[in-house]
């Protein structure tokens, strides 16, 4: 069956803004590798009227309902109640279900389990249940007048754990086919500039799709094919693979990756190489960034996070007639840096940030944005000068990006 999904987020918490709702992020991404189109994102208090409305307005519109949050205990937990009126549906009680609740006060909480909580044990007549190994709401799914409901937990970690181990496996056996995605991760080029190169090879992708998805100086590529086997996939994918390595070429910074850092991390240690960061304006993301990826350790020595000039001065030895000729934002300042870092650590390569991030211009007159980036290495350093606009963290972000990406392309031996 082809689903169109509608996603309804459960709790006034939501609406107040004290929690991000972060489950629908989630679960559409589940469910866009799934090959499922999310059409609704659905946010409702805990109020049964307005969320007999919501689901009275989703079942019109969509032939997957995902519900989350409202599960719980509590007389505002009306979730249950109310999809069961909508959709002519009795509450039933579960003794297994009841018991897994139990077993979870017993080793979990080790405490005695409220009576509220059997409250939670009452499902859907004729859903499948789905187990809450990590929590006490259960979920499930039923299907009435053609329309498929799901409800799910709305604490995140639970919400999580069911959809990839319960939702997604119901939904590839109800399909009977493999879902098969890949993701190609660029670096520079804007999303309108990737249409362009792709050109009709976006627009008429069907199987497999092709969808972009933009982040900060980053656009994400989710390639999704469906057939009989993995292997069929995979045949459907690479004609199109191809074409979209061909057209992108080098901006492409990884496929099937988590990031630009773990990109470099794994190029570092593949080559044997070690690399030092010298920041200002990122204040130590780059190397946040960095050792965030489990073995770091084998490829970053370290970094100075040199907000001042005092410290640009004293740690990384950048001459004082340096910055007081042409200020901390400069590229013979950046350069310095990074051969400053790489010197006192002795690493392979250094690397370094230097920038307005705002929310004014500094003191030399350089507008917000302007931020030099430099990598130093025994062949020699090279410089760059970026305008990244406005946007203190966004600014940050986008530099810290760029770095990264030029070590990329340098340990790569690509050419600027």
């Amino acid at each position: 069956m082809n689903y169109t999904a509608e996603i309804v987020a459960v709790g006034t918490e939501l609406l107040l803004g004290n929690v991000a709702n972060t489950d629908a992020q989630m679960i559409s991404e589940a469910l866009a590798a799934a090959g499922v189109n999310v059409l609704y994102h659905t946010a409702v208090g805990d109020n049964a009227q307005r969320l007999t409305e919501v689901t009275e307005i989703a079942r019109k519109r969509a032939n997957l309902l995902i519900f989350t949050g409202g599960l719980g205990p509590t007389y505002d937990d009306v979730t249950r109640e109310i999809v069961c009126r909508v959709f002519d549906r009795e509450l039933v009680f579960h003794d297994e279900v009841m018991a897994q609740i139990q077993h979870y006060f017993d080793t979990v909480f080790r405490r005695e389990m409220p009576e509220c909580n059997r409250r939670q044990a009452y499902l859907p007549s004729g859903a499948q249940v789905f187990p809450n190994p990590v929590g006490t709401a259960p979920g499930c799914v039923f299907t009435a007048g053609g329309i498929t409901v799901m409800l799910l937990p709305g604490v995140p970690h639970e919400c999580r754990h069911m959809v990839h181990h319960q939702v997604l496996p119901w939904l590839k056996q109800q399909s009977g086919e493999v879902i098969l995605s890949r993701e190609i991760r660029t670096f520079g080029l804007s999303e309108p500039k990737i249409q362009e190169l792709l050109g009709s090879v976006m627009d008429e992708a069907v199987n497999p799709s092709l969808a972009p998805y933009a982040k900060s100086g980053e656009v994400l590529l989710r390639m999704t094919a469906k057939a009989a086997d993995e292997e069929s996939c995979r045949r459907l994918m690479a004609p199109m693979l191809a074409q979209v390595r061909d057209a992108l070429g080098d901006h492409i910074y990884g496929e099937d990756v988590g990031s630009l850092e773990e990109v470099v991390v794994r190029q570092l240690r593949q080559r044997g190489l070690t690399l030092a960061a010298a920041e200002s304006c990122t204040g130590g993301l780059i190397a946040k960034r960095l050792t965030d990826i489990p073995g770091a350790s084998a490829a970053f020595c370290g970094g100075v996070v040199s907000y001042t000039n005092e410290v640009k001065r004293a740690v990384l030895g950048v001459p004082q007639d340096l910055l007081e000729e042409y200020g901390a934002v400069s590229a013979p300042v950046a350069q310095a840096m990074a051969e400053g870092v790489r010197r006192i650590t002795g690493a392979d390569l250094g690397v370094s940030v230097t920038g307005v991030a705002g929310p004014d211009k500094d003191d030399r007159g350089n507008e917000v944005g302007t931020v030099f980036i430099a990598l130093s290495c025994s062949g020699g350093t090279e410089v760059h000068q970026l305008d990244l606009g406005r946007g203190r963290q966004r600014i940050r972000t986008l530099s810290a990006n760029h770095v990264l990406n030029m070590i990329r392309r340098h340990v790569a031996g690509m050419k600027e």
